[in-house]
């Protein structure tokens, strides 16, 4: 995302604990899904510095599966400097930690709660810390749990799905040009060449409350599930992802050819990019 120059402050911050495995001993998962993935980020042709983050977890604990699942996510840093960087970072930390801890009942209750913990984290630091006011980031996260697709999303980063030959973007970008389209103000095309088009209306840090977008969706064996930031989006339409998509199977592969692709249209941003190949649901006894 563009950034303004302004002084470098360098601060002392705290690293949030890696999240930690709470099983509980009975449960097991009644499905398991198999999946294959591949994550790639570049800087891009016209940035000094990568402000897109990336981080996963992928449990092997029985118990852990069953409630919490594996989780991949993105996040798209603004903030100029080492700002954006540091917003990143601290958030998808954060959201992983919270969204692991054994307090919520459910998916979607872990959910809101480890957005709203990176979102307290990452405020507070700009808050807190001179030449960091504005520090913030997008964030977009998909969970594969047994048979289902969780997602959480804040921002313009997007999660899209693969599924019998069609492309479908499954997150709403929140930002001045979507909220355009959405009103008939602004085509899809224009929304995509717009000047404001990096604008965004609710990133993680810009207040000191978030509400995320959280929904699920079924799983099918064959699903590919893209998260990327707009440094891909927003210069690759979506009917090059899907040719991609289509032609290259293997995920890193893919990754790769659509960073590739991103270049090849300017490179103006930073880009960010995590395939997800559902190999198989299987049923456990």
């Amino acid at each position: 995302m563009p950034h303004e120059s302004q002084e470098e402050i360098t601060a002392e911050l705290p690293a949030p604990p890696l999240p930690q495995e709470h099983p509980k001993p009975k449960e097991k998962p009644v499905v398991l899904a198999r999946v294959k993935f591949a994550a790639k980020t570049d800087l891009g042709l016209m940035r000094e510095n990568n402000e897109d983050k990336f981080d996963f977890m992928e449990p092997e604990d029985p118990a852990l599966l069953a409630s919490r699942g594996s989780v991949y996510a993105a996040a798209d840093g603004m903030g100029g400097h080492a700002a954006g960087q540091i917003a990143a970072e601290l958030a998808l930390k954060t959201f992983l930690k919270t969204y692991y801890e054994p307090t919520a009942a459910n998916p979607e209750d872990a959910l809101v709660a480890a957005v709203a913990s990176a979102n307290t984290v990452v405020h507070a630091t700009a808050s807190a810390i001179p030449g960091r006011h504005g520090m913030g980031c997008t964030l977009t996260a998909a969970v594969v749990l047994q048979d289902k697709l969780w997602v959480a999303h804040v921002g313009d980063s997007r999660a899209y799905l693969m599924r019998a030959g069609e492309l479908k973007q499954l997150t709403e970008d929140h930002s001045w040009v979507a909220e355009q389209v959405k009103r008939g103000a602004m085509t899809q095309e224009e929304a995509r060449l717009s000047p404001f088009r990096n604008v965004i209306t609710r990133s993680i840090g810009a207040s000191n409350s978030i509400q995320p977008d959280v929904f699920s969706m079924p799983l099918q064996s064959g699903d590919l599930i893209l998260i990327c930031t707009d440094g891909l989006s927003g210069v690759v339409p979506d009917s090059e992802i899907l040719r991609i998509l289509s032609e290259e199977t293997a995920p890193s592969f893919a990754a790769a050819k659509l960073i590739e692709a991103a270049n090849s249209a300017g490179g103006p941003d930073n880009i960010t990019v995590l395939i997800l190949r559902v190999d198989s649901l299987e049923k456990q006894e």
